[in-house]
């Protein structure tokens, strides 16, 4: 059965697929509704989408704990967190041992503007890789 949620969520991908090619919308079959949208040429960077509350949740994985040097670590955190004010409409965080990068919504909020947040977080995360790679493996 399609939801609200998942015709959205086609219609951001038909969307952001004009502007950069290729995009594949997933639902993920669990107890919460989450869709996995991927992006030809990120393949490596899907963002998740889920709805909590009143807000959609835009989630992009970028690296692991164990991708990050012991001995720079601290350092690495305190670039996150001084970055994470230049960082349009996402932020950093972690969930277990994996950093994450992460845009939020309101629930009504229309197709153009879920578009712009995932447009957005897609190309933050790209530019968070680069610019925390002295700090990764």
């Amino acid at each position: 059965m399609e939801t609200a949620l998942h015709q959205r969520i086609q219609a951001a991908g038909q969307q952001l697929a004009t502007v950069l090619g290729a995009v594949e919308t997933a639902r993920i079959s669990g107890e919460v509704e989450v869709f996995r949208l991927t992006i030809a040429g990120r393949e490596e960077l899907p963002i998740f989408i889920t709805q909590a509350d009143n807000q959609l949740l835009c989630i992009c994985y970028v690296w692991t704990e164990a991708d990050v040097l012991p001995a720079r670590r601290l350092e690495m955190l305190e670039a996150m967190l001084d970055l994470n004010v230049a960082i349009p409409l996402s932020s950093f965080g972690r969930i277990a041992d994996k950093y994450l990068l992460y845009g939020a919504l309101a629930c009504d909020a229309g197709t153009d503007d879920l578009v712009q947040d995932l447009l957005a977080l897609s190309d933050n995360a790209i530019d968070a890789l680069e610019a925390m790679a002295e700090y990764l493996h």
